[in-house]
């Protein structure tokens, strides 16, 4: 046995899981035909059951991502099913100029989940990009209706909102934002958990030019290596968006949805210090795999502002998409999934900080949103390592992977996840490796 072999030899089941034949051929044909703009795909999948998937050569892994924090109920689960088939046997689509009862209804919960004052509402569309273009557009028209023009907008360092023009012009990496410039005017950048700077955007010489109409934020930065901001700063950016009449926009595309053990993140004081938002986006998990995002204004003042004809969306809040949504949001309450993504993250970041492979360095993270630290940029090559040996997890930097199983994770599966990375070769952090952004 080569040192490679012995290297691999005790991973718990499942068992060694490298790339087959039939997806090596699939994915040759999904190359010539499909842009570059994932690269080639790790394997091509066939089904799921629960946090499992298997690809079409029959290996089965333990995915540890979940569509990127989408699959709150993992695969295939049955009341998800049940709404799908009888949904869709009443009507999936109808326009904008008619409404549904689980559009209706949907919006009405989230209302209520978000604990919404009085004159809130709620926006549908179709993914986290599209719920923050709206943000965008809102706060457009509040900077207008503030000063009469529409003033600045600004995000954090590391931070990702999207890869339209809109909110590619608030997602910080240089990398992905350079080749399509000039992007939109009147949007800035703070260094994230700098209070001295943020005061000074709001107070300092340029502000009585542009002033501050909207600083949008995410509590827990995930591209960036699921890095949670400090609920002191928070609280500060709450803080002087009040004194300013500015809008303090949360973008929970990947924190909502249950994925912190919170419905919002917001709702746990550790992240926000009890900070509540002007407006709020959401998406990926609210319907189980189904391609949903949104918006949530606080209140009447945000709440008025998009009035018909300012925007839309063609499939927002279609009835299927809504009949997912309310199934999914039940689900995670009938089965308790708030606080199981609470015990099974703690179980997941205890576990990972005890298994004693010196690649990690640290583990941090929110409910079943977490990220290792790793002591050398190799996390391309150790998510390949765990992907052929049953594995799925995320180089989301090149020194960190991210986590975020399905909320429906058990015990026992969380401890398989910890026993194969416990076992991931040393060697693999020897050499650096470069990160492709997907």
């Amino acid at each position: 046995m080569n040192k490679a072999d012995q290297d691999c030899a005790n991973v718990a089941e499942p068992a060694e899981t490298v790339e087959g034949p039939r997806s090596r051929q699939w994915a040759d044909r999904y190359d010539h035909v499909h842009m570059q703009v994932f690269g080639r795909p790790g394997r091509v999948m066939d089904h799921g059951q629960g946090a499992w998937i298997w690809d079409i050569d029959g290996n089965r892994y333990l995915d540890m991502l979940a569509g990127i924090a989408v699959n709150a109920l993992g695969y295939a689960h049955p009341a998800w099913n049940r709404a799908l088939a009888q949904q869709a046997g009443k009507m999936a689509h109808i326009s904008n100029f008619f409404a549904s009862r689980p559009q209706i209804e949907l919006a009405e919960r989230l209302l209520e989940l978000a604990q919404a004052p009085d004159g809130s509402r709620v926006f549908f569309c179709n993914s986290g990009t599209e719920a923050n273009e709206a943000a965008i557009k809102l706060a457009r028209l509040h900077g207008t209706r503030m000063g009469g023009h529409p003033g600045r907008i600004l995000a954090l360092t590391h931070s990702f909102h999207g890869r339209s023009m809109g909110s590619l012009s608030l997602t910080w990496k240089p990398a992905i934002r350079e080749p399509f410039q000039p992007l939109v005017p009147g949007m800035g950048f703070l260094p994230a958990g700098d209070s001295t700077a943020l005061e000074q955007a709001f107070t300092g010489e340029e502000a009585s030019d542009q002033p501050v109409v909207a600083v949008i934020l995410e509590l827990i930065q995930g591209e960036a290596g699921v890095l949670p901001l400090e609920p002191d700063y928070v609280e500060k950016v709450r803080e002087l968006c009040s004194r300013h009449g500015a809008l303090m926009i949360l973008d929970e595309v990947q924190t909502g949805m249950g994925r912190t053990g919170h419905w919002f993140a917001f709702q746990d004081q550790s992240l926000s210090g009890g900070a509540c938002p002007d407006v709020l986006t959401f998406a990926k998990g609210v319907a189980g795999g189904f391609p949903m995002g949104g918006m949530i204004t606080f209140g009447s003042g945000p709440s008025g502002l998009l009035t018909p004809g300012t925007h839309g969306s063609t499939f927002g809040g279609n009835p299927l998409g809504s009949a997912l949504a309310l199934t999914t949001l039940e689900t995670i309450q009938r089965e308790g999934l708030l606080e199981r993504a609470e015990r099974m993250g703690k179980r997941l970041r205890d576990g990972i900080a005890a298994c004693g492979n010196p690649l990690f360095t640290s583990v941090r993270g929110r409910g079943l949103l977490d990220a290792i630290q790793l002591r050398s940029p190799c996390a391309s090559k150790v998510a390949a390592w765990c992907l052929d040996h049953g594995l799925i997890v995320n180089p989301v930097a090149p020194d960190a992977l991210r986590l975020a199983p399905p909320l429906i994770i058990q015990a026992d599966q969380i401890d398989l996840a910890v026993d194969i990375l416990s076992k991931v070769p040393t060697r693999l952090g020897d050499v650096d490796s470069p990160q492709g952004d997907r």
